[in-house]
């Protein structure tokens, strides 16, 4: 039983740092994480940057919502509890909302693509 609990306090808090729920994570953990995936995405098409920033940033708060709601279940319960579909559309909701940022910071220019990582790969 305490190992199941360890590993719950250990799910819950990288779910924690990659879940919104603290006001430092999206610009230390989420939006690096988002952006890289973007990038990587944009190795193969230029076009693919925006939709590759919002699909890895929605990816980086829904994986830190499971694993936040899965680690405090190990930690705190004597049995697991199921992650069911009505969570999963909650924190999958809570993530829309704040992609609808990170999107406005692509389109005013905040966040784009770096020209020399692209440039050396002769895209």
């Amino acid at each position: 039983m305490e190992t199941r609990r360890v590993k719950g306090g250990f799910l819950a808090l990288v779910g924690f740092i990659l879940s919104p729920l603290s006001w430092w994570n999206d610009l230390v953990v989420n939006l690096p994480l988002a952006y890289a995936f973007g990038v990587g995405v944009a190795l193969i098409s230029r076009e693919w940057f925006l939709p590759g920033v919002i699909a890895g940033y929605w990816l980086t708060n829904v994986v830190g919502f499971v694993l936040l709601h899965k680690g405090a279940i190990d930690v705190v319960s004597g049995e697991p509890e199921p992650y069911t579909t009505r969570r999963l559309a909650k924190d999958f909701l809570i993530s829309v909302v704040y992609t609808g940022l990170v999107v406005v910071l692509v389109l005013f220019g905040i966040l784009t693509v770096p020209d020399g990582i692209l440039s050396a790969l002769g895209k």
